[in-house]
């Protein structure tokens, strides 16, 4: 047996062994996975515009008139006029000076953290950040400091500690996911913000799974906050709630134009294609025209969790559309969803390294796309699914809480030093990565007047 194949019967037996799932027709509400119709609530195109005929119209006609491919990098002959519109309308969107696309989110947080930061500065990064943001502190060769999740008083201990070690040289930079992609729960920006002004540092916020989930108009976490112009590079994604691909990052004039000149992955990487680019315009466009699409994908959200409470599971009431069930065991989670599948639903299970080790959990998400129906009829298979496998729906729900329980004493952060310090701190103690016909009609909600909307949520 060889070494490959040796590695793969090691994951087989702890669970950890992933395939390629096959979905045919586009990212609707419902699909044929591997040829069985089931309904999908495990993708990212919240609010339901990567099947939207203005998105797809705006791709074909971007593919007749610019091409399929760029052709090249942004800085020899790859930055077309439709990357220029897109640049200038994101960067309204967000409230900032300037705006600069990238081919993907991964890529974007790659070229942002190693381009801020280098190995004579130290990188703060939340425990639970993706994994783009993991691998951009690696890249950038910087001290990586990771405070715990969501724990400001870490956080501000963690660098007085750095600074006073460092007799105030080096650059600093503070990065987070501003709503984690797993857990759903949103990053304390506010506070962020406030230690960073103390320390001196930047402040990166990644708003992959904000823009158009939350905030005013879906503007994300940051305008929900109340700190537009308060963070130092914002990075969004096209990918997602926006329904196309790429990545753009959003800072001051001055930042996008020093990222042109140190973003390796922006230097170095064709640029996106004039037909994603073109759609992601578009699906900005109908996000800017039909805010209703916020309120439903919220509306819905909530509907999800109420039914998966009815249910027995322990989830809370609120309106955030990452909804994680939390099973600990790799196998259970697997197990369960298939179980699902087979019932007609499509709840990916997601496991280490992508999630800390026993969280092992199915990661749901709603979509503006969705009905009511839809969540009841989801909550009803996932419930049954855990009763077939003669699980208790109680004791599945959200991850238990990371932060501490109790004060934690000076001495308490002294002990945690050595190991925060040490050389082996560069790296994350645990590596990332993320999982991620024509289908029946649906009732389109764009003619629904936002009065009506509200009337009927």
């Amino acid at each position: 047996m060889s070494d490959i194949a040796a590695r793969l019967a090691e994951l087989e037996r702890l669970g950890l062994n992933r395939r390629l799932r096959l979905v045919s027709g586009p990212q609707g509400p419902t699909v044929l996975l591997d040829g069985k119709p089931v309904l999908l609530l495990c993708s990212n195109n919240y609010l339901g515009l990567a099947d939207h005929p203005r998105v797809r119209e705006a791709a074909a006609e971007a593919a007749m008139r610019w091409g399929a491919g760029a052709g090249a990098s942004r800085l020899i002959s790859g930055t077309m006029t439709v990357h220029r519109r897109l640049e200038e309308r994101l960067a309204s969107f967000e409230r900032s000076q300037a705006c600069l696309l990238f081919g993907a989110g991964y890529l974007a947080n790659l070229g942002v953290i190693s381009a801020l930061a280098g190995p004579e500065d130290a990188v703060f990064s939340d425990e639970l950040n993706h994994a783009s943001i993991v691998d951009g502190c690696r890249l950038s060769r910087a001290e990586v400091i990771v405070y715990r999740h969501l724990d400001v008083e870490h956080l501000e201990w963690s660098m007085r500690r750095d600074r006073a070690r460092r007799d105030g040289r080096g650059r600093r930079l503070i990065v987070t996911d501003s709503v984690f992609s797993m857990d759903g729960d949103i990053a304390p920006l506010a506070a962020i913000v406030e230690i960073a002004r103390a320390h001196g540092a930047r402040v990166a916020v990644d708003e992959a799974h904000a823009t158009g989930t939350v905030g005013p108009g879906g503007r994300g976490a940051i305008a929900e906050a109340g700190l537009e112009g308060e963070i130092d590079v914002t990075i969004g994604t096209l990918g997602k709630a926006l329904g196309s691909y790429g990545a753009y990052v959003c800072a001051e004039e001055d930042m996008v134009r020093y990222l042109i000149n140190a973003a390796r992955p922006l230097i170095f990487s064709t640029a996106p294609s004039p037909p994603a680019v073109a759609a992601a315009l578009a699906a900005l466009e109908l996000l800017d025209e039909r805010p209703h699409r916020v309120q439903r994908l919220r509306a819905n959200a909530r509907a999800l969790r109420r039914a998966l409470s009815a249910e027995g599971f322990a989830v809370a009431d609120d309106d955030m559309p990452i909804v994680p069930l939390v099973l600990g065991d790799e196998r259970a989670a697997m197990e369960m969803c298939q179980a699902a599948i087979e019932g007609g639903v499509f709840a990916q299970a997601i496991r280490p390294p992508t999630v800390p080790a026993g969280t092992s959990r199915l990661r749901l998400a709603a979509m503006a796309s969705h009905t009511s129906a839809d969540m009841v009829k989801a909550a009803s298979v996932l419930a049954a699914a855990a009763r077939e496998l003669a699980l208790d729906p109680a004791a599945i729900g959200p991850p238990p809480s990371r932060l501490p329980t109790d004060q934690q004493t000076a001495a308490d952060h002294e002990r945690e030093e050595a190991a925060l310090y040490e050389p082996q701190a560069r790296s994350f103690s645990v590596p990332f990565d993320h999982e991620q016909g024509t289908p029946p009609e649906h009732a389109p909600f764009d003619h629904e007047r936002d009065g009506e909307f509200a009337r009927a949520a």
